[in-house]
């Protein structure tokens, strides 16, 4: 996967939900690109079947290492970035695409599971992005660029959703936070942006297996297809290497014409 010109060499990534869906590709394109890539995650089985990612990557000649997270446990968060400084020594890409999910409006949505999508998706994001950072300081310009961080936000963060009072809530934080982290931290020498994936085809079961779902994403997409993870992945490469120039505080739509129609 990628097309293996270097555009990552010598850097350590990080990235969240790497063992399955948007972060897998994501994981194998970086790798691809000459990074060093840090794969958080529950378990490195992808959800949506098939070799561990931290295999595909070893297999293709890249490097990779899994550490077990879950960014709902700030202990966890807290072990990630201490495992990443003392294995590597440094992290220049953050890459906070995990999330978890509840598909529900809101008079069906439970406080515990209100709690639960915040706890992943918005603290844990906060959490270990402020771990990476407060690194990320101490560390060397290169280039005018002490570190890169891009957050996987979502469409459903920019526009209503059905069904998805929880989930786009927490998304519209990550296009936030990503804009306030930017802009405060610019000077410093940190570049962040996010992707907001639109309809992504990922494997993993769910309302992809269910074609009243399929259907209306279809009709609402402009582009004659659905996205694949690696068209997020793409655009993450973009915004994590140095071709990003003069872009901070964006929030890319990768949704194949969704939002502007």
């Amino acid at each position: 996967m990628g097309s293996g010109t270097g555009r990552l060499s010598r850097r350590v990534a990080i990235v969240t939900g790497g063992s399955s869906g948007i972060g897998r590709a994501i994981c194998r394109l970086f790798a691809a690109e000459g990074a060093t890539v840090v794969i958080g995650d529950q378990t490195p089985d992808a959800v949506e079947g098939g070799v561990p990612t931290q295999q595909l990557i070893a297999d293709a000649g890249g490097t990779a290492t899994f550490v077990r997270v879950d960014l709902g446990v700030s202990a966890d968060i807290t072990a990630l970035a201490t495992s990443v400084l003392h294995e590597h020594g440094r992290i220049d890409i953050l890459v906070n695409n995990a999330a978890t999910y509840v598909g529900k409006p809101l008079l069906e949505t439970t406080e515990d599971e209100w709690n639960r999508v915040f706890a992943v998706n918005v603290t844990g994001v906060f959490l270990l992005t402020k771990a990476v950072v407060t690194q990320m300081l101490r560390q060397e310009l290169r280039e005018g660029v002490r570190g890169r961080i891009v957050n996987i936000s979502s469409q459903h963060g920019m526009i209503a959703a059905p069904r998805d009072i929880a989930y786009g809530t927490s998304k519209s934080a990550i296009v936030y936070i990503t804009r306030q982290i930017a802009t405060d931290y610019a000077a410093d020498g940190f570049i962040c942006n996010a992707v907001a994936p639109g309809k992504i085809e990922t494997g993993k079961g769910g309302r992809e297996d269910e074609p009243e779902w399929t259907e209306y994403w279809r009709s609402r997409t402009p582009l004659p297809r659905l996205g694949t993870p690696a068209d997020v992945a793409r655009a993450a490469l973009f915004l994590a290497s140095d071709e990003a120039t003069y872009i901070t505080g964006a929030n890319l739509m990768v949704d194949g014409g969704w939002s502007a129609s």
